[in-house]
């Protein structure tokens, strides 16, 4: 390919894909002429980084034309400040080093250096960009990767950035991508995931100047969510959360979206194409909606029933992974699925409690809820949710071995007001005793003497728990 560009710059256009991977380069070189005595510039540079090239050469040319002098620039896997190898100036009639042996050679220490094989699952970089305090950011980060593993996603490598600004094309500076480029190629890294939500344009910004998979953190729930939904029900809202946030990115070619929806968005040939892409997508939200609204209503007529034979409600929240479905089966006798991964159930399950004192209720379990909780899910769910409105009482399990269970408490009690059901009566519960360092048991009760401390595999505290819940439902009916 020959490109004519003016006496200051080319513009190089979108290229091929090539043999391009996570872990290799493009399959291209770049010979670029000088019109002057200046090597390899840093521009050069950038492109040779983010177009991932096998090679770049700048060719010096004197005021008749001719050649003078060249300097060849590429990638290496050795050193990451700064990340590629420069030669010196020499006549452009020296023989260089094979460009084809030099390329394989880069392609094996990058691979070396992740320690896997190219066709791996897919690896991502997590980056958070905030002005929160490095430490929350860490913390974000931490709870960003267990996301992602649930997803089926490793994370190799992370970023932090403090910023009081946001850059609203990149979210990051030019600086900051190329070393997130760099660790990319580093862990051979094909995804880059991003703590918070981006806009239309940086998504699509970031994987056309990346050429990498952009994927943000709702974007990630909401493919979590696709991938545990099993009821009628649970599907449908997830397809409807998914394409409301699919509607204002469908842009054009961008490859951050191809893991929703069949890569809805990632094909954009032209206006018209999404113009109908935009139109079926409404079209089906709208079918979704109606739908969703005729199993609110069935919803609404079991709860209708319910009140009427008197049965009284309770809930199980919490944030995800606090054990509310282990609990629900403890309690139940029943086998709910159960797994130690985020949003491992999304199901609203419920079970009939029998009490020996010939009493009984009803114990629904619930999502998980987690930090800023996308609005897309809390609006497709709100069939599911609305049945918290009905509660008599509400279970707030929390994870107490989590070295973060007090800002999930926080996260989960803003979830509940932003749901209007934060005056319902609630019993908080400390799960996971057993596995709680001592300490923080006895920061717990000093902080939380109204809490309830249990272990619900081991059956721990159960009995104490189901006290406390005749007591605040039935025993209030009582008095009432």
């Amino acid at each position: 390919m020959v490109l004519a560009g003016n006496a200051e710059r080319i513009v190089i256009p979108e290229l091929a894909g090539g043999k391009l991977t996570s872990g290799r380069l493009r399959g291209l070189r770049l010979l670029h002429t000088h019109l002057n005595d200046e090597g390899v510039s840093q521009e050069d540079l950038m492109d040779l980084l983010f177009l991932r090239l096998d090679s770049l050469a700048a060719l010096t040319v004197n005021a008749q034309g001719q050649p003078g002098f060249v300097q060849y620039a590429h990638l290496d896997a050795n050193q990451l400040d700064p990340p590629y190898s420069l030669s010196p100036l020499t006549p452009w009639d020296t023989s260089p080093a094979p460009l084809a042996t030099t390329t394989a050679n880069i392609e094996a220490a990058f691979l070396r250096k992740t320690g896997q094989d190219i066709a791996t699952s897919q690896r991502a970089i997590l980056v958070s960009v905030s002005p929160l305090p490095h430490k929350e950011q860490e913390h974000n980060l931490h709870e960003l990767a267990q996301l992602a593993k649930t997803a089926g996603i490793a994370a190799k490598a992370s970023i932090i950035q403090r910023s009081a600004t946001i850059n609203p094309r990149f979210i990051l500076g030019k600086g900051k991508i190329a070393e997130l480029e760099v660790l990319a190629l580093e862990h051979n890294a094909d995804t880059l995931l991003f703590d918070g939500e981006l806009t239309p344009a940086q998504l699509n910004n970031l994987a056309e100047v990346t050429e990498r998979r952009v994927l943000d953190r709702t974007q990630l729930i909401l493919d979590i969510f696709a991938q545990h939904a099993k009821s009628k029900a649970g599907k449908l809202q997830v397809e409807l959360a998914q394409l409301r946030y699919l509607q204002p990115r469908l842009v054009g070619k961008n490859k951050a979206l191809d893991r929703l929806m069949g890569g809805i968005g990632g094909r954009g040939p032209g206006e018209t194409k999404l113009e109908t892409d935009r139109r079926k997508n409404r079209e089906r939200i709208r079918i979704l909606r109606r739908e969703l609204d005729t199993i609110g209503q069935k919803r609404a007529y079991l709860r209708s029933r319910r009140k009427e034979r008197g049965l009284p409600l309770a809930a199980l929240v919490g944030y995800t992974n606090a054990g509310k479905s282990t609990l629900l089966n403890a309690l139940s006798k029943s086998h709910v699925l159960t797994e130690n991964k985020l949003f491992a159930t999304l199901d609203a399950v419920s079970r009939r409690l029998r009490f020996p004192q010939a009493q009984e209720l009803i114990l629904a379990d619930t999502i998980g809820f987690i930090r800023n909780l996308p609005d897309e899910l809390l609006e497709a769910f709100q069939a599911t949710l609305d049945d918290l409105h009905d509660c008599d009482l509400l279970v707030h399990v929390v994870d107490a071995a989590n070295p973060s269970f007090a800002r999930q408490i926080q996260s989960v009690n803003q979830i509940l007001e932003n749901l209007e059901v934060a005056h319902i009566p609630t019993l908080l519960v400390f799960n996971k005793w057993d596995e709680t360092p001592p300490d923080v048991q006895e920061i717990i009760r000093i902080s939380y003497p109204d809490g309830i401390a249990i272990a619900a595999k081991t059956h721990m505290g159960l009995n104490t728990l189901e006290d406390r819940i005749l007591a605040a439902i039935f025993h209030k009916e009582q008095g009432s």
